[in-house]
């Protein structure tokens, strides 16, 4: 293994999707983004004028900083002494390549890895999977993952919490019809073909939240759709809006599921897209808070994590070299 002596210490790898931590750092980003492919002009100028409308660069570092902090706090309250936590991103750095290589110089034998995105899909989840398991193997490390956590009972009780309050925000009067959308970043169309899981792992989550919130009309949509000229998964949030004050809806609270923390596709595709259109359509809109450190979700992934090593590799012990 790289030259490291086994340690009794399970490396947790955290991924993310990554994010320019600076105006400079977008051409890079974008260029990752479409695999070595510079944007067109017009293409870059596009998300610098997005990025530019929530204040020139997206909170998500910041965020997920704050996100992997909280799991290795909550990890080392449940039990001292026992992981070592990296995190790794797609498109940015550190990479999930360079923080599988920290782990293998903390001398981690075992490595538990999970995607800060609760829905799997071999698209998205998948090739962070696969990324961090072809450097994991080159290292002679052991390594697992929980490929999904959709319908995790925290995952569902804190978004069932942020939708009752958003409907209490748009205090909706007798009479007055509200729909709850359900929403994740949309994919390529072509995942169907594959059967792919991801759109029923988002369709499980709604239903959950919905029947926990107390909610009776709800229902699924799409975001953040990629500029390509492939088809993506619909309906796109901006049509469904149409729909919904087509079908004479007044209010809509949008629960953007499939991510974790405040960034892009949420401050920008939600906060100014979504409600711009909403006002135009004369629909009154809430979006949900979104979880990023909440102590809660942090603590639940920590469980999800310890409760996938000891299924793994057996109960830890402390005094010897287990996981």
């Amino acid at each position: 293994m790289s030259g490291a002596q086994p340690s009794a210490r399970t490396g947790v790898l955290v991924m993310d999707y990554g994010t320019p931590a600076a105006p400079g750092e977008v051409l890079a980003y974008y260029t990752d983004i479409r695999r070595g492919r510079p944007p067109s002009a017009e293409q870059l100028a596009d998300l610098v004028r997005r990025y530019d409308a929530i204040g020139g660069v997206s909170p998500l570092a910041e965020r997920t900083a704050a996100q992997v902090a909280a799991i290795a706090e909550a990890l080392e309250a449940a039990d001292p002494g026992r992981f070592a936590v990296a995190h790794g991103s797609k498109h940015t750095t550190p990479r999930i390549e360079d923080a599988v290589d920290e782990l293998a110089r903390a001398g981690s034998a075992r490595v538990v890895g999970l995607v800060l995105a609760p829905h799997y899909s071999a698209l998205s989840v998948g090739e962070y999977i696969d990324r961090a398991r072809d450097r994991a193997a080159r290292h002679g490390i052991d390594a697992v993952f929980l490929e999904s956590w959709h319908d995790d009972p925290t995952l569902v009780e804190l978004l069932a919490e942020r939708v009752r309050a958003s409907i209490a925000s748009l205090a909706v009067a007798d009479g007055e019809r509200l729909e709850l959308v359900v929403s994740a970043h949309s994919l390529p169309a072509r995942i169907l073909a594959a059967g792919d899981r991801y759109p029923g792992e988002l369709a499980t989550t709604a239903r959950l939240v919905a029947e926990r919130a107390g909610v009776t009309s709800y229902r699924t949509g799409w975001q953040s759709a990629g500029r390509t000229p492939e088809p993506w998964l619909g309906p796109d949030i901006l049509e469904l809006l149409g729909t919904l004050a087509a079908d004479g809806f007044d209010a809509v609270v949008v629960c953007p599921a499939g991510f974790t923390s405040d960034h892009l596709e949420v401050l920008y595709d939600l906060d100014v897209d979504a409600q711009r259109v909403a006002r135009e359509l004369g629909l009154r809109l809430a979006r949900t808070a979104s979880l990023n450190a909440d102590p809660r979700l942090a603590a639940g992934l920590a469980a999800r994590v310890r409760s996938l090593a000891a299924s793994t590799w057996g109960p830890w012990d402390p005094s010897g070299d287990r996981p």
